[in-house]
């Protein structure tokens, strides 16, 4: 017998009621949702009675069985319940996971994902549960906000403003967590600059950081970081897929080509799985980097249990593979602890690599599909996007590495062993995008420091996690000089014509970042005289610092914690700036202008 009719019987029912049952649904959600960040925050960020604990933790469990009844309400009053399911498949999970733990603790007083943890020996996180529903109650707020999609096509906001105001939101949320008391060892809060520095260097991926990460920082405030550093890394390469679907906020087929910064024209228009497709390759590489991690830290480490070493090895896993840079260990990667752990130092060279090779070029790199295509047709090659993001961060790499080799060979690699040169080389070469350090960057020799500031004004790819002018700049402007050189009359790249506007907006940027790090530098040496008084220092502290900054790279010879207040402003608004600024000024440069149906008279000048 077919359930149609009754399903239809059932509609006609509801249909009376549907409209206004949904609306308040939705109302309340919004009012249930707000009240349980709420209390979320003021649960982990400051401290509480045992008592005060199990009241607030019974408000965020109530706010779960809100979840639960919304979601079988928009069951019931779906007209197609199965369809409903299988297109809200992934918030049906966590609601079956939801309700499968709270039978499981209510029925035996323990959660199924904290069960599964101990097996891994994760016992020491006295937080688990809570950090479980934390985890739990932001994805599901997440799926909510994303059903408010809808509302927006209603307001025509420009692309860069809705990049910009991503960032500074995040920065500003972290900012006031970070000043929470239960954040830090200190008695008290972290004070305003420095919470908001540091939020800028997490979220805009950079990891120039004013305090000592592992010992001022509580679990809590380092669970943070790490969530700002995942939210930032995925904020930047998913834009450019977020902008190739969002013509419902009134792009323009002009403004399209500037996507290409972050996606190929292959794929701009038809990114409809593109956001998943980044959010669930970019997890998957970090999982495997994590496991690897845990494998092959040194057992000189004292990890105090297990799940100390997990959660090292996550945070060190997404640290690196989204460029941050920021450690767990007090000299990064450099401490003596982890100086000679040179298999963890290739894990994280591998995963700074891909997270400056962009998500677009892994994409064409290692798609299955990608993969059969090309062994199915020979002739196809990758993109001629992926062509420059790989030959050209593997050649940046193999001459960073060479001249370190050469160039430090008696001094900071002095008494390491062959292999161990060999990857403190490569290291340092390709970390030139994140700011990991397996050595003191303040001892290296002046030499080496000027071609890092070189490699780090360069930077990484586009759609990658890593700053700088980018790969693509760098290769359309060497391309573009080595023809004017020539005498040719077209610039041309892998048997590939540039066109005009892309050579214009290469310059664009890198004319953006010569000035932007020239007006900064020359203010720094204004507001940190102090630092330039100190023996040893000089105006390449400052430069290096600055370019550092701007590339959201995050190596420092060590003044980042002396900076004045004002030298911190400077050095944030250069982390942000470095971090938007590309997009910016390729959004600035194609918005539509009237057209005017004259030209001025050429002119003639001598150049150079």
């Amino acid at each position: 017998m077919s359930l149609d009719p009754i399903r239809e019987r059932i509609n006609i029912f509801l249909y009376g009621t549907k409209e206004k049952v949904l609306r308040s649904g939705r109302f309340l959600n919004l009012i249930v949702s707000l009240l349980s960040i709420v209390v979320l925050i003021y649960y982990y960020g400051f401290p509480h009675s045992p008592e005060e604990q199990d009241q607030l933790l019974m408000i965020i469990k109530g706010s779960f069985a809100f979840y639960v009844l919304h979601y079988f309400i928009r069951i019931v009053y779906d007209f197609s319940p199965v369809k409903f399911i299988q297109n809200s498949w992934f918030e049906g999970l966590l609601m079956l996971l939801l309700v499968v733990e709270a039978v499981s603790y209510n029925l035996f007083d323990t959660l199924l994902v904290e069960a599964l943890f101990q097996r891994f020996g994760v016992t020491s996180f006295t937080d688990l549960r809570n950090i479980f529903i934390q985890v739990y109650f932001f994805s599901v707020v997440w799926i909510e906000l994303k059903r408010l999609g809808p509302v927006l096509p209603r307001f025509k906001v420009h692309p860069s403003v809705i990049f910009i105001f991503s960032f500074s939101a995040l920065i500003f949320g972290g900012t006031g967590l970070l000043m929470l008391p239960e954040m830090t060892t200190i008695q008290g809060s972290m004070n305003f600059l420095d919470a908001f520095f540091t939020s800028t260097s997490a979220t805009c991926v950079t990891g120039l950081m004013v305090e000592d990460t592992p010992n001022f920082f509580t679990f809590k405030g380092q669970f943070v970081l790490l969530i700002l550093i995942k939210l930032g890394g995925l904020n930047i390469i998913a834009f450019g897929s977020f902008l190739a679907l969002a013509a419902k906020f009134g792009l323009s087929v002009k403004q399209h080509d500037s996507i290409e910064d972050f996606v190929n024209r292959e794929t701009s228009i038809s990114a409809t799985g593109m956001l998943t497709k980044v959010v669930v390759w970019s997890t998957v590489i970090e999982l495997i980097g994590t496991v690897l991690m845990y494998v092959f830290w040194d057992d000189a480490i004292p990890f105090t249990s297990n799940g100390e070493r997990w959660f090292f090895s996550i945070f060190h896993s997404v640290s690196a593979f989204n460029n941050a840079g920021i450690s767990l260990f007090s000299g990064g990667l450099g401490d003596p602890l982890v100086a000679n752990n040179y298999y963890v130092h290739w894990i994280v060279t591998i995963l700074v690599f891909f997270g400056a090779l962009g998500m677009m070029a892994v994409f064409n790199l290692f798609d299955p599909k990608e993969l059969r295509n090309r062994l199915k047709h020979p002739w196809k090659q990758i993109t001629f996007s992926t062509k420059i993001a790989l030959y050209y961060s593997i050649g940046l790499v193999a001459v960073g590495a060479i001249l370190y080799f050469v160039l430090e060979d008696q001094n900071t690699m002095a008494g390491q062993s062959m292999f161990g040169k060999v990857t403190t080389a490569v290291f340092q070469s390709v970390t030139r995008t994140s700011g990991f350090n397996t050595v003191d960057i303040g001892s290296i020799g002046v030499p080496m420091l000027f071609v890092l500031v070189i490699l780090m004004f360069i930077g990484s790819s586009s759609s990658s996690t890593g700053g700088g002018i980018k790969t693509s700049t760098f290769a359309i402007i060497s391309a573009n000089i080595l023809a004017t050189i020539q005498g040719k009359s077209q610039t041309t790249l892998y048997k590939r014509s540039i066109s005009y506007l892309l050579i214009s907006r290469a310059y664009s940027v890198l004319l953006f970042f010569v000035v932007g790090n020239l007006i900064c530098t020359f203010l720094l040496c204004i507001t940190e005289s102090h630092i330039l008084a100190q023996e040893g220092r000089n105006i390449l502290d400052l430069m290096f610092e600055q370019v550092s900054a701007m590339g959201t790279v995050g190596l420092s010879t060590g003044i980042t914690a002396d900076l004045s207040a004002a030298g911190k402003i400077i050095i944030a608004a250069s982390m942000f700036v470095g971090r938007v600024g590309t997009l910016t000024v390729a959004f600035a440069v194609t918005r539509e202008t009237i057209s005017k149906n004259y030209k001025y008279p050429e002119g003639h000048t001598m150049v150079g």
